[in-house]
């Protein structure tokens, strides 16, 4: 053999080895991708039907918080409503009520020293005019300052 042929020889061999290898790589890379596409047609199998349902729990979400604004709507409608309720009441008889207990107290009041009872209690004690303090109370406070 001469030097020619056992070169085209190796690069032959060499040209086997590498379409065998590359062969090789080929076909496992064929059973990644199957393996891969079974994987993304089972999670998409599985995904689908979960994000229909959450889309579900979602609109039920919105219609119950659509059902809670119309009710606290209406709370704030009813506390302004009693509100305005009991203004009103305390402005119409408050007034009127505070003057016939008024009058009430004036009219037992004026029945009580008709009758010459005793003064109500809480009511100050008369005032005497022209009533002198003794000696040892007149002044006592004024000459203390005076000597400090």
């Amino acid at each position: 053999m001469s030097g020619g042929e056992v070169a085209g020889l190796l690069v032959a061999v060499f040209w086997a080895i590498l379409v065998s290898f590359l062969a090789v790589v080929l076909v496992r890379l064929a059973q990644t991708l199957k393996a891969a596409t079974k994987l993304v047609t089972g999670v998409t199998e599985r995904a689908v039907p979960l994000l229909g349902e959450a889309s579900a729990t979602v609109r039920s979400a919105q219609t119950q918080l659509d059902r809670v604004d119309a009710i606290a709507t209406d709370v704030q409608e009813v506390a302004s409503n009693a509100s305005a309720l009991s203004s009103t009441v305390s402005t119409t008889f408050g007034g009127p009520l505070v003057k016939v207990a008024a009058f009430g107290y004036g009219v037992r009041r004026a029945l009580g020293r008709k009758r010459g009872a005793a003064p109500a209690r809480g009511t100050p004690p008369p005032v005497v005019v022209r009533r002198t303090l003794p000696g040892a109370r007149r002044g006592g406070r004024g000459r203390e300052r005076g000597k400090g």
